[in-house]
């Protein structure tokens, strides 16, 4: 199979050659594999490592410097806290932490699909023909709770709901539009569109599903029916014990669900496979907090196997860490991962 066929078969529920891989990294990880591996080529790593999804993505404007902070096209608002092999984002109060009225949310200078180049799109596409492509970094109701402030996220959604559909609405429609503008130049060539917004913690769901259905599960459902008029399919990432909301995503329509963290026993791949094998595909899963950072490559390599053939023993898994690889990974670790048959 092609890499491209292989991810097809997955997300298909249809068993491929072997498990597709995909790649998420830091750049600071980055960072660190290639001088562990005295290489410079990020191309050449993910082809040595049988990478089967390549990201592609338009050029987006640079971020400013707002009061000692960084900030965003969006008004998130981070500083870089360094580490040995480069700095990492931690993100602070965002842009409209301060607001007192709908009016000052309508007042903020809000972006268009404008601000990205889409120009160099069709020409990845088509040096990548033999990949499966995943394109964007959608978020429908984190991303506004982080230029909001969560505190004032989850006051708004209890005193002033009118705020946070504002709020929600923006981010949609500008997602939409984006992913309608990347399928237009690349001629329908994407396979799988991003999709985010965190919705546990590692005990359980941040919010109550009477909660979701209301301020999230509606844009979710507007951005899983642009995907799908596309012609592409929905990666859904939510970090956190989501277990509660699974269903409800999965009548949502989505496709694949990333990452679905190892944080207790409802997240566990036999539990997943036994609850909702068959109906949707699983990407990721590989522990980022125990295993990848401080386990053994045997222990990395046991950890890979078992989720390939209890997720992936008929299709409908995708081998892939539990988040991006942070930092304190060892090489010798990532390395290992991607040794499973």
């Amino acid at each position: 199979m092609t890499p491209r066929e292989r991810v097809q078969a997955a997300i298909g529920r249809q068993k491929p050659d072997r498990t597709p891989r995909d790649f998420w990294a830091e750049p600071a990880t980055w960072n660190r594999l290639l001088t562990y591996l005295g290489h410079q080529d990020k191309e050449w790593v993910l082809r040595q490592l049988g990478i089967d999804i390549w990201h592609i993505e338009a050029s987006g404007p640079p971020e400013i410097h707002v009061g000692g902070v960084y900030q965003n096209f969006w008004g998130e608002r981070y500083i870089y806290r360094q580490t040995p092999w480069g700095p990492m984002r931690e993100d602070t109060r965002g842009a409209l932490a301060e607001a007192q009225s709908l009016a000052d949310l309508e007042r903020f200078p809000w972006p268009t699909p404008d601000v990205f180049d889409y120009s160099g799109l069709a020409a990845e596409c088509r040096r990548l023909e033999e990949y499966a492509l995943l394109y964007g970094f959608a978020d429908v109701w984190q991303r506004p709770a982080l230029v909001r402030g969560w505190e004032g996220m989850f006051v708004d959604m209890v005193e002033r709901p009118e705020w946070v559909h504002f709020l929600c609405r923006r981010f949609t429609d500008f997602y939409k539009e984006d992913y309608s503008r990347a399928a237009e130049v690349t001629n329908g060539r994407i396979d799988i569109y991003l999709l985010i917004s965190d919705l546990g913690s590692q005990t359980g769901p941040l919010i109550s599903l009477a909660m979701f259905r209301e301020f999230v599960a509606p844009y979710i459902r507007e951005m899983v029916e642009c995907i799908h008029s596309l012609g592409g399919k929905v990666l859904y990432h939510s970090c956190g014990l989501i277990a509660p909301f699974i269903p409800e995503l999965i009548k949502l329509g989505i496709d694949i669900l990333d990452p679905i963290q190892p944080v207790g026993p409802a997240m566990a791949p036999e539990r997943l496979q036994a609850q909702f094998g068959g109906r949707i595909c699983f990407h990721g899963g590989i522990d980022m907090q125990r295993v990848l950072p401080q386990g053994t490559p045997a222990e990395v390599r046991a950890e890979a196997r078992r989720y390939c053939e209890i997720l992936g023993a008929e299709g409908g898994y995708i081998l892939a860490p539990a988040h991006l690889f942070q930092p304190d990974v060892p090489p010798e670790n990532i390395l290992a991962m991607y040794q499973t048959p």
